[in-house]
Parts: structure tokens; sequence; C-alpha cells
């Protein structure tokens, strides 16, 4: 049985003989130290029931990052410890804890171009995506892929929503119903205005005559609803609108046209 847990100081040599034991890339112990008094959040170990560290997760915050940015330094499991999930549940836990401690937006990482198993595993499995090559990045000369996962949302995507809002909200304030109630001096009206060009048709309610207006509140339905651009993320989608619903833009000052009085002859 293995477990996960947070690693501590007590860890390190152990942490330091699996790196030496299955990578070419090693540390001095001041580095692994500088990790965890740093960010003691974010590196975690496998442990067997022998209290054996089988396996770590070397990880830290990018200090000079525009936005919160976690960074895998370095990540091994035993050979006969691999193939049991290990090395993801290592990963998944450190970049939780990036985003539950320090609010990481992105998770960065590097990994030499010629190791596909690793590529498999962070491309397929953990979703990184490759985000630009950087030549001779190792000692040894072989280039890495610098490969980035977006873990939280970015400034950007922030903004883009925002805007989308601000859409949302301005074409719901813009949707007016107007309700006129006309109030005389001894009966009550209450009347629906249908516009159809330039004439009204009044739609009675109750046994009351209905009070003649010379002025009603026109609504223009010109506008074309504005297509919303998605924002190019994942998990939030702007909430899209109905194919039928327009900006309605009410004009309350317009006077609608004026009725034409005939006058009718009395037979005598």
């Amino acid at each position: 049985m293995v477990s996960i847990r947070r690693a501590n100081v007590d860890d390190l040599m152990q942490m330091q003989n699996t790196n030496l034991t299955c990578l070419p890339e090693n540390y001095q112990m001041k580095y692994y130290l500088y990790h965890i008094l740093s960010w003691p959040q974010l590196s975690y170990v496998a442990e067997d029931h022998k209290g054996r560290v089988v396996g770590y997760v070397l990880a830290k915050m990018e200090e000079d990052a525009e936005e919160p940015n976690g960074h895998i330094t370095s990540l091994a499991v035993l050979r006969s410890y691999r193939k049991m999930g290990l090395a993801t549940k290592l990963m998944t836990q450190s970049q939780a804890s990036m985003v539950e401690t320090f609010g990481a937006v992105w998770c960065s990482l590097h990994v030499r171009r010629g190791n596909r198993a690793a590529l498999s595993l962070y491309q397929d499995t953990l979703q990184f995506k490759v985000h630009e090559v950087e030549e001779k990045y190792y000692a040894d000369g072989e280039d890495a892929f610098a490969m980035k996962k977006q873990l939280g949302k970015s400034k950007k995507d922030k903004q883009m929503e925002a805007k989308d809002g601000h859409k949302e909200d301005s074409t719901t304030t813009t949707t007016a119903h107007h309700h006129h109630h006309h109030h005389g001096d001894k009966s009550h009206s209450h009347h629906h205005h249908h516009h159809h060009g330039d004439q009204c048709c009044d739609h009675d309610h109750g046994d009351t005559k209905p009070v003649e207006t010379t002025k009603s509140a026109a609504s223009s339905v010109d506008g074309k609803a504005d297509s919303n651009k998605s924002a190019a993320v994942s998990d939030t989608k702007p909430a899209q609108k109905s194919e039928t619903s327009a900006p309605i833009e009410s004009v309350d000052d317009e006077k609608s046209g004026k009725k034409k009085s005939k006058k009718k002859k009395h037979k005598k």
C-alpha cells in the first residue's frame, strides 16, 4: 500500500536519493530545502507501508510571473512502483495546493524532448500543452518542451466575462414592456397599445368607456442583437442568447401619428 502526503524536511534525503536513482537532473540539498521552506504546501511524497519514499514531486511558485504561476521542478517515481498512477496523484495534489494556497492560474514544467513516457503523462493524462521549445535547455544539450496548463481563470478570461456580462445587462435594461394606466375623474381603464405603422389599436378591458389619447409611447424594434463572442476559455461559457431575443430600445418621448377625425352627418 502506497499513500500520498505532504513532504517535510525529514523527507529531503530520501527525495534526493529517489532523484539520483531516476533522473539525470540532480540538485544540491540546499535547493530541496529552499523549496520546502519557501513553499511547504506544494511538494508531496509517495510513501510505502514501511515509510520509504518511493516517489515525489518538488514544486514552487514562480516569483516574477505576471499572474500566479506554479512550477513543477522535479517529479520522480521508483521503477518498481510505476504503472500505479502515483505520478498522476502527486501532480494532481500539488496543482490543487497551488490553486488553494496561492490562487495559481497556470502550472508550468520542462520535459526532455525525447522523453516519450513523460510527454504522454503530461499531455494525455494531465492535459498540459507545449508552450514553446527551449533549445539546449539541459546540460547535455538536449532540447526541452516548455509546457503549461491552465488551472484557473486568467485576467483575460475575467475581462471577457465582465465584458459579456455588461452586454447582457445592457440588453436586459433596454428591453421594456410598457403598461399605460389612464386615470379619469370617474373611470379607470387599462389599455394595451399595439402599434401597426401609424395606427394605434386600443383593446379595452372592463365596462368603462375608453379615454381618448392624443399621444402614445412608441417602441422601436429596429436594433439587431449583437453576436456575442465566446470567450475562449474552458469552463465558462457566456450564457447564450435566444435567437429571437433582440434588444428593444424604448422611445418614451416619440410622438405617435395624429388621427384624422371624420364628421358624421346626422339625419333629421
